[in-house]
């Protein structure tokens, strides 16, 4: 059994994140596939584990640590294996300002849309264009922050940049062209450069898989 274990599910951004970052860290781990159709997130035996009832969930042996939230897991996981973490604790915290960014407009936006078009969800023509407005807002905001930089905090990538990618990842599900957006495409371009990179479609097993 490996040190650890993601509880997610394999469409889920926010599962995706932890994946990218674990399989960015070349780090083992034991997968254990929550079924949110059937309500598997909500069952005592998860709630135990997240009392939010929400995906991801990644659960630490060697040190008795059970963790929720993506952004939280990425935290833990840059201490843990020693990379993305940042040269020094002010770059920690300008990483940990851009995770909380994106946990606002461009996570509503993006991922809403994308559910929408997934068939995930059903909103009415207002909410719909609301969320769109909102996803494409966030890009040409980061697009413009990202001019003349190759990565979000610093000289090297950090857990920002594993944590917005995986936000602006699901663009092409939401159907969502990014050419207007060359500065946000270029950095895009070496996140999946990076050894270990993991698309959305291969990241993550469908089922239960040990490492």
């Amino acid at each position: 059994m490996a040190r650890y274990t993601l509880h997610g599910m394999f469409a889920s951004g926010p599962t995706y994140k932890v994946g990218l970052m674990l399989r960015l860290t070349k780090t083992p781990f034991d997968y254990e596939h929550v079924d949110l159709r059937s309500g598997a997130h909500k069952a005592d035996a998860f709630l135990a584990k997240n009392r939010y009832g929400q995906v991801p969930v990644l659960e630490d042996d060697e040190k008795d640590m059970c963790l929720c939230q993506s952004s939280v897991i990425l935290d833990y996981l840059a201490d843990e294996t020693g990379q993305f973490g940042g040269k020094d604790r002010a770059e920690r915290l300008r990483a940990r300002e851009w995770q909380l960014w994106g946990a606002g407009q461009l996570t509503t936006g993006i991922y809403r849309t994308r559910a929408l078009k997934l068939g995930f969800f059903n909103f009415n023509e207002q909410v719909a264009e609301a969320n769109l407005n909102a996803a494409t807002g966030a890009l040409r905001e980061l697009n413009g922050l990202l001019e003349g930089r190759d990565w979000l905090v610093g000289a090297a990538p950090t857990i920002a940049d594993i944590d917005i990618y995986g936000i602006a990842a699901y663009s092409g599900e939401a159907v969502i062209d990014l050419a207007a957006y060359p500065h946000l495409r270029r950095w895009m371009g070496r996140v999946e450069a990076l050894p270990g990179y993991k698309g959305i479609a291969d990241c993550l097993p469908k089922e239960t898989v040990a490492a």
